[in-house]
């Protein structure tokens, strides 16, 4: 390979690099990563089953609480 054509793959690479580092910070500005209620339940309930059961004690605790 020539040197240009690895200088065009360092930049396009580095360029590449750097949008998915802005969307990456954009997402934590936004909070799109802060559902903490999903991750402990996905711990907690395995299965198919338990998820549906927690899912509805929420909504019914949800709606208890209106």
């Amino acid at each position: 390979m020539s040197v240009g054509i690895l200088g065009v793959m360092l930049y396009v690479s580095l360029f590449l690099g750097f949008i998915g580092l802005v969307a990456f910070l954009w997402g934590i500005k936004n909070h799109q990563f802060s559902d903490e209620k999903k991750m402990l339940q996905g711990v907690l309930y395995d299965g198919e089953e338990e998820l549906n059961l927690a899912k509805q004690k929420e909504e019914n605790s949800r709606r208890k609480n209106v």
